[in-house]
């Protein structure tokens, strides 16, 4: 690959990292061409695209970015990596890892992922990244919080002004009498 080639892809890389606030770097080494096009093909089916990039090349688009991707340098770009771009979920391509590893045991492994600029190192953060939920979901429920409140206090108001009815009108009729 010539420099200005080399150029050419970390400008692209730069670019998606830039405009996708959801990434995973993955090890793959050591798949199948099998596997490797069926996680492929499932990457596809679920709208995540997967690339396979060398490190050098990651580590100096990274390096054009505003975040500090620094932690990744040490420990994420050794060896084999697969980039996973999502620009709607961050939890998507781990959900995704996981369906694949329960049919390919050992298969994959996720190195890192950047969630909205915050890093996660290491396979064992999977789980907690499967678990993420979105901006929406999260804004959801917030909403649902914060009228859990206002529906109480009005649907007891609501039931105390029939029962406060019924006494007035109770009253008034003992009055009368």
């Amino acid at each position: 690959m010539t420099k200005e080639e080399k150029g050419v892809v970390i400008q692209e890389l730069a670019e998606k990292f830039a405009n996708n606030p959801y990434f995973y770097i993955t090890d793959a080494s050591g798949m199948s061409v099998a596997k490797t096009n069926k996680l492929r093909r499932l990457c596809f089916e679920r709208g995540i695209e997967y690339k396979v990039v060398k490190n050098s090349l990651i580590e100096k688009a990274l390096e054009t970015l505003d975040t500090d991707y620094t932690p990744f340098k040490d420990s994420v770009l050794k060896g084999f990596s697969g980039i996973m771009f999502h620009p709607e979920s961050g939890k998507d391509a781990a959900k995704l890892i996981k369906d694949f590893l329960k049919e390919n045991n050992d298969a994959i492994k996720l190195k890192g992922a950047s969630i909205d600029t915050d890093l996660f190192i290491g396979h064992d953060q999977l789980d907690t990244l499967a678990k993420l939920k979105s901006k929406t979901e999260l804004i959801g429920e917030v909403i649902s919080l914060l009228q859990s409140p206002a529906k109480t206090v009005l649907g007891g108001l609501q039931s105390g002004g029939n029962k406060l009815a019924g006494i007035l009108k109770t009253l008034s009729e003992k009055e009368a009498a």
